[in-house]
């Protein structure tokens, strides 16, 4: 385990899956952790009940609301004045509104999506950026998906792969511009994880035992290992992998 002592860690979606597992494993490193949410107030204070009082931190925000965004981000840098890490996780998933849908379902997909998945969280690295830029550097960890690479196997998914392609891209923007002024960003780009929204698109297709059975290992990437990862990165220990996109799918697609 990296140790995280004294570091201020911003993580949105913090109230389920990736983002609790993040949270988690965050506060046992030592760091300060706020905690995102943007409607599961109680899925956030379980994610961070182990982490000491002193050192947790609750906001909560509409990411498809700028104003909200903004008044999110002055919250948690209140807190202690200074961000040094903001881990872009939250995110939206739609389980229709593909190719063959109507339009009104068609429309309402890439709406939701493209405010939640893309304005969000690249409001939120304007303002981490801009921080940055006055504290001598920090980091950003954006939480991808390996859709945004090889495309989704369920066609009602493309307003979400291509969401999670434009933060990819927003990330290593952001690592090549500002790699001489101490901004470190990386991407992480899971697989198939163990979570609520990975379960609820498996049963379009096929079911949960019909997506494992594609996988290399025949199973699904655990939450915790993210956490783990999402950890190292926050440590800042290795600089120059900076700009990189670190797949996270056990062996199921090697580029």
């Amino acid at each position: 385990m990296f140790e995280l002592d004294g570091r201020t860690i911003l993580v949105t979606g913090a109230s389920k899956g990736i983002g609790a597992a993040i949270v988690e494993t965050l506060g046992r490193a030592g760091a300060h952790v706020i905690g995102h949410y943007g409607g599961d107030r109680a899925g956030a204070e379980a994610a961070m009940a182990a982490i000491p009082a002193d050192r947790r931190h609750l906001v909560q925000a509409d990411l498809s609301d700028m104003a909200a965004v903004d008044r999110m981000w002055r919250e948690a840098l209140a807190w202690r004045g200074r961000i040094d890490v903001l881990v872009n996780n939250a995110a939206t998933m739609p389980t229709s509104g593909g190719f063959e849908s109507d339009d009104a379902a068609w429309d309402k997909a890439w709406a939701e999506t493209y405010a939640v998945n893309v304005l969000g969280p690249t409001r939120l690295m304007k303002r981490a950026v801009g921080h940055y830029l006055e504290e001598g550097g920090g980091i950003l960890v954006t939480v991808s998906s390996w859709t945004a690479q090889r495309g989704p196997g369920n066609p009602d998914l493309v307003a979400y792969a291509a969401s999670k392609s434009a933060v990819l891209t927003a990330t290593k923007t952001v690592a090549r511009s500002y790699a001489d002024k101490g901004i470190l960003a990386y991407v992480v780009a899971p697989g198939v994880v163990r979570t609520r929204l990975s379960e609820e698109a498996a049963e379009r297709t096929g079911g949960a035992d019909a997506v494992t059975a594609t996988l290399a290992m025949k199973e699904w990437v655990p939450p915790a290992e993210l956490g783990n990862l999402v950890a190292f990165l926050s440590s800042g220990a290795c600089r120059h992998l900076s700009g990189a996109t670190l797949d996270v799918n056990g062996a199921s697609y090697i580029r």
